[in-house]
């Protein structure tokens, strides 16, 4: 996963076109390149870390979805099971956006 900050993204743009530009004159610089490819391999460390972090946070709201499970298992009828039963979808609610966006994230 590549995570691009808008300044390199129109770096990496205005770095495309001119290495374009050169190519058809047969006269590429390989400073261009070169700069692209520390511009790409950047953004990929800052996307590894990212993605890390979104496995963190989704490994997280699976732990209190369990906690949560076992707080309606152990709960008495009535009010407090009702309680217990809306904290558990809100974890799974969390979940599933946690979820989504680690593989959103996986895909790019």
């Amino acid at each position: 996963m590549h995570s691009y900050t808008r300044a390199e993204s129109r770096e990496r743009r205005r770095l495309f076109l001119k290495g374009a530009h050169q190519a058809l004159g047969d006269n590429l610089d390989p400073r261009v390149t070169r700069r692209m490819h520390e511009i790409d391999a950047i953004a990929a460390k800052r996307g590894a870390k990212e993605l890390a972090a979104l496995e963190r946070q989704t490994d997280a709201a699976r732990d209190a979805v369990a906690a949560a499970k076992a707080t309606v298992r152990a709960s008495k009828w009535g009010a407090e099971r009702s309680a217990a039963r809306d904290a558990l979808r809100e974890a799974e609610k969390t979940l599933r956006r946690a979820e989504r966006a680690y593989h959103r994230a996986e895909q790019s």
